[in-house]
């Protein structure tokens, strides 16, 4: 019997979702049945947290640790480069093996990366060692993001993958409140006792336990999408020939600019804002910060605001899928960027009520999760064609870009000028990001439920 006639009409919307594993040799037909609520939100939960810990856990610990503003935003900036290079090897991820494989092959070094880390925490040199380490765990989690996403649009049909924008959204910041909110949180309850570098390390030895499980988890419950295969195989093209000619496909757009200006600006405020936060909450009135304990840090900024972001991510991800990216892009441009002014007041008035800043703090989370749905969507749109998943992994490095440069050199404006000027500077940082939008062409009907793949 031939292949395609065990694949029955009322089997395709299954395979279509990446629900049934592909037959190979004389094996039977084997239907595995994996709701997406099985995967996407343990996927993007696993993608979410080395991410976080490197970019904003760092920040708590390092000014726990006593490492200067300037420095911090500096070196934890330079972090995001394997973000922005992982364009270079996301072709091999492409044509090397299935992206099933990279995803749980990563999980495992991730946990590795965190182990050697918790070691390297309390002993001499920490800062030295620690961002070596910190360099490793973040081309493992750039590389994982590589294969997640990419199976991510493998093992779902388009409207599917606007409509759970959503849900990997809020799984992705339920991983940032458990990293960003508990184990800041935890590590400011285990201080006292501890000491700063051995609180720190248990939190590190308790994350890599978490992706020891993560990674088991996934070796069985992933599905096996008919499409997860090398790209290159079957003799078709060696495998230079097809690192050149997916990247090159990506920068033959004609409107490359406009698209790269969008990555590159949408987000330069927030770039500038999410560096210094922390230290602004952490350091004293006599600084300009409002003083806030580590663990207040945590359950403001890593618990409440990161909820409120959830929230927004989820409404943001939903609606958009009822009416498409377009109807919404502008109002989310407007709801992302004017909530930073509420960083302007609370360097102004230094307010010591801990619901007053919690709230503020908020909404300002709130609308940018809300207007982050329209980057995510327009990330997947860019990525449409033969090419997904190097294109999605190109334009994720080139969000990564627009983060990294603008971060590296917040912290050091912040000691030239103070919270204050800091933040009046970030709003006037916002208007790239009222630009960039009016520069793009978006099909009316991109991410909207019911529209054709």
């Amino acid at each position: 019997m031939a292949k395609d006639a065990l694949i029955t009409p009322e089997k395709e919307p299954e395979l279509e979702a990446g629900m049934l594993k592909p037959e190979t040799g004389n094996q039977k037909p084997e239907t595995v049945r994996r709701s997406p609520w099985l995967w996407v939100p343990s996927l993007y939960f696993a993608e979410g947290i080395p991410y976080v810990i490197v970019m904003m856990v760092s920040v708590v610990m390092y000014k726990r640790l006593g490492i200067s503003n300037t420095d911090i935003a500096l070196y934890t900036s330079w972090l995001y480069l394997p973000w922005v290079i992982k364009p270079l090897w996301s072709p091999f991820v492409e044509m090397i093996r299935t992206k099933r494989f990279w995803i749980v092959a990563m999980q495992v070094l991730i946990g590795a990366s965190l182990a050697l880390m918790a070691l390297a925490v309390p002993g001499p040199g920490f800062f030295r060692w620690t961002l070596a380490v910190f360099w490793l765990l973040a081309f493992s989690s750039a590389t994982h993001d590589v294969a997640a996403d990419g199976f991510y649009m493998l093992g779902l049909p388009q409207y599917q993958q606007a409509a759970f924008i959503g849900v990997r959204t809020i799984f992705y910041r339920v991983a940032m409140i458990a990293a960003q909110g508990g184990l800041v949180v935890l590590a400011g309850q285990l201080e006292p006792s501890l000491g700063i570098p051995q609180a720190w390390a248990v939190i590190l030895w308790l994350t890599a336990v978490v992706f020891a499980a993560a990674s088991l988890y996934h070796f069985f419950i992933l599905p096996y999408p008919p499409a997860d295969r090398p790209a290159g195989q079957g003799g078709r093209e060696n495998l230079a020939a097809g690192y050149f000619r997916s990247i090159s496909a990506f920068f033959r757009r004609k409107d490359i600019l406009a698209v790269l200006a969008f990555l590159l600006l949408y987000r330069f405020a927030e770039a500038q804002l999410v560096k210094m936060v922390a230290p602004f909450l952490l350091d004293p009135a006599g600084k300009g910060g409002l003083g806030l304990t580590t663990g207040e840090v945590g359950l403001i900024y890593g618990t409440v605001g990161l909820i409120a972001m959830m929230a927004g991510g989820l409404i943001g991800g939903y609606v958009i899928s009822r009416k498409g990216l377009k109807f919404w892009v502008w109002i989310m441009v407007f709801v992302m960027h004017l909530p930073d002014l509420v960083f302007v007041y609370l360097s102004f008035a230094l307010p010591q009520d801990m619901k007053l800043i919690a709230s503020l703090v908020a909404v300002e989370q709130f609308g940018y999760g809300f207007g982050f749905s329209a980057y995510a969507v327009f990330m997947l749109m860019v990525a449409e064609g033969e090419y997904k998943t190097v294109h999605y992994a190109l334009a994720t490095g080139f969000m990564a870009l627009g983060m990294m440069i603008p971060g590296m050199f917040s912290g050091w404006i912040q000691e030239q000028v103070g919270y204050r000027n800091l933040f009046l500077w970030i709003m006037l940082s916002t208007i790239p990001g009222f630009i960039v939008p009016a520069l793009v062409r978006i099909d009316p009907e991109y991410g909207r439920k019911g529209r054709r793949d």
